[in-house]
């Protein structure tokens, strides 16, 4: 019995509950398709890495992702003279460049630097169809057993060490205190000019006597 101000019952416990379904069932076909176009897509741009040009390792700004690692847009001018590849030819041969990047430390430029002469190392350049070979060019017996790149990356981004090496707090450390070290270096920095000009007063004063 419905009372004066309740609300009206309206239970469907009918409801066909297989029409809020959705399903799935083209994934083995779109799979499939996806595997034939990157076969495709090999075979347009043989004997070229499937992956596309060689990226350096960067690291995301801010500090929430900085201690990643990620692939950048390109190699810096002061990565490719260190390498020693001139930057018209590392886009001739897979290498891709950004002049806008700025190396902030001698690791990363290092990094980027084996990363690149380690590609040389793997290159092999094709001559120009209908062309006499240039210098660098792969000969006809290197040619005649090229095998395609089809890795994600043309080289691997390398692998952090993370491990975390435990040991026990020295008897020695137990002792210093972090805080007063930076407190007296954070003072004796602070008070530096007047202690000098005391000490240059108190010379020229023993030197008067």
């Amino acid at each position: 019995m419905v009372g004066k101000n309740n609300v009206l019952p309206n239970a469907h416990y009918e409801k066909n509950h297989h029409a809020y379904i959705r399903t799935w069932f083209n994934q083995p076909a779109r799979h499939q398709a996806r595997r034939l176009a990157r076969q495709a897509k090999a075979a347009a741009i043989f004997p070229r890495p499937v992956a596309g040009l060689l990226r350096p390792v960067v690291k995301p700004p801010t500090q929430r992702y900085n201690f990643k690692i990620r692939k950048g847009r390109g190699f810096t001018p002061a990565e490719l003279k260190k390498a020693g590849v001139p930057m018209k030819l590392a886009r001739t041969v897979g290498i891709a460049v950004d002049k806008r990047r700025r190396n902030k430390n001698e690791q990363s430029l290092a990094v980027n630097v084996d990363r690149i002469k380690e590609f040389k190392s793997k290159l092999v350049v094709f001559p120009k169809a209908g062309k006499k070979a240039k210098k660098g060019d792969a000969t006809r017996e290197q040619l005649a057993n090229v095998a395609q790149n089809t890795h994600k990356d043309i080289i691997p981004l390398p692998k952090k060490n993370t491990t975390v090496v435990v040991r026990k707090i020295s008897e020695e450390e137990k002792k210093k205190s972090a805080f007063t070290t930076l407190r007296n270096r954070h003072i004796n920095k602070k008070l530096a000019p007047k202690r000098a000009k005391k000490a240059a007063l108190a010379a020229a004063n023993k030197k008067d006597e």
